[in-house]
């Protein structure tokens, strides 16, 4: 696998400087939202031009780090229709600006049926699936026009919740442009934590096939609540992730997330580890 990170949760340094840092921690790719590293110059849509595109792509290629994903995690589900229309220009201006990048895919999570983008119940409803799939689809279709590819984050306490609701959407949709970034603690919950194994199987072989990256991070119950944290400080089990991208996803990107400047190396050092030994 290629390790990486994601960069926000680097060492806040200018754009070019955190690149390097990025390179000299050992890490291959990382997962970039620009308005979350970026604060030299605005991110705006109208910002995104080629020429941003390739001053950023050779920063990132002089340091030998890839841009694994292009981040873009907004409510495709809003019900405000002035915000939803703003939202799918957003990800369509990313769609573009990954096409000049050469990054592996623009990554979303999977919205939530109001303003607030919070969980409410109606969120694992039909319509709330209904809504999401019918504006997910012209995202779909441009990135199949601009020759990239989308890719949906499962998170159990948005639309897209469980690996089976995710593989119904990648059949309705049906594009070779729309895959899916696993992330296993994204799948979990206060509710079935203690079901983690075989959540994790689930996802692999319901949605193997389309798996285009991976984020690690882990996870304890605190509060009726799961608290994210680095790998290797919580109650995460690795094993059957990391088997699967050994045997079947060679190469592929793999993003840390939730770690601090001062824990991503011993991150690093756990899941390296771990990979090497199962």
């Amino acid at each position: 696998m290629q390790l990486g990170i994601r960069l926000h949760d680097t060492k806040a340094l200018p754009f070019e400087d955190r690149i390097a840092d990025v390179h000299n921690l050992g890490f291959a790719c990382g997962h970039l939202a620009l308005a979350k590293v970026i604060k030299e110059f605005p991110t705006t849509d109208e910002a995104l031009t080629p020429g941003l595109a390739m001053y950023i792509k050779n920063v990132f290629a002089r340091n030998q780090v890839d841009i694994a994903v292009l981040g873009c995690y907004l409510n495709l589900a809003n019900p405000n229709q002035e915000q939803l229309r703003k939202t799918m220009n957003r990800y369509m201006a990313h769609i573009r600006f990954a096409s000049w990048l050469g990054c592996g895919v623009v990554g979303t999570e999977t919205g939530a049926t109001n303003e607030t983008y919070s969980f409410v119940p109606e969120c694992h409803g039909e319509e709330a699936l209904r809504t999401f799939i019918a504006n997910l689809r012209p995202i779909v279709k441009y990135a199949e026009q601009m020759g990239v590819v989308v890719a949906i984050e499962p998170v159990w306490r948005h639309i897209v919740y469980s690996p089976k609701r995710a593989r119904q959407v990648l059949d309705e949709i049906a594009s070779p442009n729309l895959q899916i970034i696993l992330d296993p603690v994204n799948l979990l919950d206060f509710c079935n934590y203690q079901e983690q194994e075989a959540i994790v199987e689930e996802a692999i072989d319901v949605l193997g096939p389309d798996v285009a990256m991976v984020h690690l991070k882990d996870f304890m119950p605190k509060d009726g609540k799961l608290e994210s944290m680095g790998c290797g400080l919580g109650m995460m089990k690795y094993e059957a992730v990391l088997k699967f991208i050994k045997e079947r996803k060679p190469y592929i990107h793999v993003t840390l997330e939730d770690t601090k400047p001062e824990n991503n190396q011993q991150a690093r050092a756990h899941i390296l580890e771990l990979y090497r030994n199962v």
